[in-house]
């Protein structure tokens, strides 16, 4: 593989006399955080984005009102890039605070980045598709705007939709607190709501009338407890009590209903691993005299990782200018440090090794490039999974956080429209672009990548986990 040495073009320099551009529809998301499949604010900002970068626009992609495509070029090799708009719950911070300052009572944040997340994967778009215009290389360029990864897998449906089926590899990154080539697997995951109906009457006066929905689901939380002991180690089940049934001890509660998210790293063991829960719900259902329905609510596969596109990407921290951070970054990034509890300090540096701790030293912010590490499972899932099925796909992460700092708290949400945060966001993009222009500068790295896949998958065929009759 050559080295990325076209004098037509500077990724790099493009980006910088754009980013202006990127970082406001990244602001602009994360002022206005919308959840899983809500997220109308968001794909209206990228729909105008696209279209101000003369890409073509597709919307309600997969029959999904919040996903959309922009598409450039008409080569018959597809690159694509994927983006992620939705927020989470209760996570509402003002940003450049280092203490917990709600915007909202109770109300959303982009605790997970995905405001970065997506307007880096379109920045990285631009710039291929800038690439693409200029050099004229016969590639189409896709960037693709998917909703709700945090709850309900929105690619998990845009891949059983057969979206990307015409794709020949696809690059995406997640903002982290470090900056290195994802080289992982994930864990499978399907996730559903069991809703208990029972019936109504007075605690004291008429306890024998009433049959307890609350019951049913404290009974099937009991068991599935149990469960957790007979399945295998990497498994993972976990629950929500999403409707307790009312506010009063006086009355047999007569509805209840409880959320399981079930995860392991292959999708068989997640089938066999949901149908024994089902079997509890059943049992909780009769012990109660009590009828239940069981509503999907989400589900993606396990990640199919690539070693042929991690090595170029790779490569690409190594080429690419680093990432640097002022000295007001830093100084936030220590007021935020000092708001994380001692066990998300302890972590900061968890998997640094001894050198690469004494050259961050006291710093709170990782401007390093991490060697590739050994593939790994992620004990965690992603919708990108079911992209990974379907074509090579690679991912990057790079700091936008400060070191120590879990995912999905206020502190995330507090740096998400901060120049550390903008930073990151930036340099991602400047990693994705360049992956994709040499693999366009070498075609044969996409042909090498689709054999790994093919060789990995071992004549497995993608078979979505989302049941037929959703749509």
């Amino acid at each position: 593989m050559r080295a990325l040495h076209n004098s037509l073009f500077s990724v790099s320099d493009f980006l910088r006399g754009k980013k202006t551009t990127f970082t406001t529809i990244s602001d602009k998301i994360w002022a206005k955080p919308e959840l899983h499949f809500k997220e109308k604010y968001a794909v209206s900002v990228m729909e105008e984005a696209l279209k101000a970068e003369g890409f073509a626009v597709e919307k309600n992609v997969a029959n999904l009102e919040t996903a959309i495509m922009g598409s450039f070029g008409s080569g018959a090799t597809v690159i694509a890039f994927l983006g992620e708009y939705d927020a989470l719950p209760f996570l509402s911070q003002e940003g450049g605070k280092a203490e917990f300052s709600p915007i909202e009572e109770n109300g959303n944040g982009h605790g997970c980045g995905h405001n970065l997340l997506g307007a880096g994967g379109f920045a990285a778009a631009v710039a291929a598709k800038e690439y693409v215009e200029k050099t004229n290389a016969p590639f189409t360029i896709r960037f693709y705007g998917c909703p709700a990864e945090e709850n309900g897998s929105g690619k998990a449906y845009m891949a059983k939709h057969g979206v990307f089926d015409d794709v020949d590899m696809a690059i995406t990154w997640h903002p982290m607190t470090n900056n290195t080539t994802w080289n992982i697997t994930s864990l499978t995951n399907y996730a559903a709501t069991f809703k208990f109906t029972g019936k109504s009457a007075h605690a004291a006066a008429a306890p024998h009338l009433g049959r307890s929905a609350l019951d049913a689901v404290e009974l099937m939380n009991v068991g599935v407890n149990y469960l957790r002991e007979h399945i295998i180690q990497e498994a993972r089940i976990h629950y929500a009590v999403t409707h307790s049934g009312g506010t009063s001890p006086n009355v047999v509660q007569p509805y209840a209903e409880v959320s399981y998210l079930i995860r392991a790293p292959k999708k068989q063991q997640v089938v066999d691993i949901h149908k024994r829960v089902q079997k509890i719900a059943q049992g909780a259902a009769l012990m109660t005299e009590t009828t239940f329905e069981e509503h999907f609510d989400g589900a993606a596969s396990d990640l199919i990782p690539n070693t042929t596109l991690a090595k170029v990407m790779q490569q690409q921290f190594d080429e690419a200018p680093a990432l640097q951070f002022s000295e007001e970054d830093f100084t936030f990034a220590e007021q935020i440090y000092q708001s994380l509890d001692d066990e998300s300090k302890a972590s900061a540096n968890m998997n640094l090794s001894s050198e690469q701790k004494e050259l961050i030293g006291n710093k709170r912010l990782c401007e390093l490039v991490l060697p590739l590490s050994p593939e790994i499972m992620l004990y965690g899932s992603t919708d990108v999974a079911d992209v990974s099925w379907k074509t090579p796909t690679v991912q990057c992460t790079t700091a936008c956080f400060v070191l120590g700092t879990p995912l999905h708290t206020w502190q995330a949400v507090a740096v998400g429209n901060t120049p550390i945060g903008h930073k990151g966001m930036l340099y991602a993009a400047d990693i994705m672009a360049r992956t994709a222009i040499s693999c366009m500068e070498n075609p044969t790295i996409i042909e090498e990548a689709k054999q790994e896949l093919k060789t990995r998958l071992k004549g497995e065929k993608y078979v979505s986990l989302i049941p037929e009759k959703i749509k």
